[in-house]
């Protein structure tokens, strides 16, 4: 195991745990489904529950949380201009534009924080000792709130669209309602929406 890249994927996962909760603020701001904002105030919630879970699998590491590395500082550039694309949308194109591009920077900051976790956990499979001890505690109390974040809004930010196109959506999405937490699942939920309608 490269262990200089595997502590740079830890600084980056933490960044985007810390990002992401600045994410969610914004986009909280910016949802107009009261399920929605709900959803993500939930979110919310439990991204600063993942923060709280990395810094306490640095201290069993014995890693420095405050150290910077240039890919953490391009997380958190990818972070504020997430959540720059947010304020512009709320200041200059109306509540259903910024309720859109919110669902979307979710999704985008999700993504790499889906990413981050489940390297995280083919990492800890692949250590031993300490080191697999730690990655895989922390892996299990986070990747099923990870894959919910993620195929949850993405589903939201589908029938979002939809529904801004003047077309019948579901919603909350389908992926909602059948407590999707796996891409199989996800492309299942968004095949049963017609059903739904």
């Amino acid at each position: 195991m490269n262990q200089e890249q595997l502590q740079e994927l830890l600084y980056q996962a933490l960044e985007t745990e810390i990002g992401g909760q600045r994410v969610y603020e914004a986009a909280i701001e910016c949802a107009q489904n009261t399920e929605l904002s709900a959803e993500w105030q939930k979110y919310l919630e439990e991204t600063r529950m993942h923060e709280v879970i990395l810094r306490e699998t640095f201290k069993r590491l014995g890693m420095d949380t405050e150290t910077e590395t240039p890919g953490r500082a391009v997380v958190r550039y990818k972070g504020a201009c997430l959540v720059e694309s947010m304020t512009m949308a709320l200041r200059d194109g109306g509540p259903i534009a910024a309720q859109l591009v919110a669902a979307e920077c979710v999704v985008e900051a999700e993504t790499k924080d889906h990413q981050n976790w489940e390297i995280i956990g083919k990492a800890a499979e692949e250590l031993t000792g300490d080191q697999a001890k730690a990655l895989s505690e922390a892996h299990e109390k986070v990747e099923d709130e990870e894959d919910q974040h993620l195929y949850h809004t993405m589903g939201w930010a589908r029938e979002l669209w939809i529904e801004s196109l003047g077309m019948p959506a579901v919603l909350p999405p389908p992926e909602e309602e059948k407590k999707v937490k796996t891409a199989i699942g996800a492309a299942r939920a968004a095949q049963s929406r017609d059903e739904m309608l």
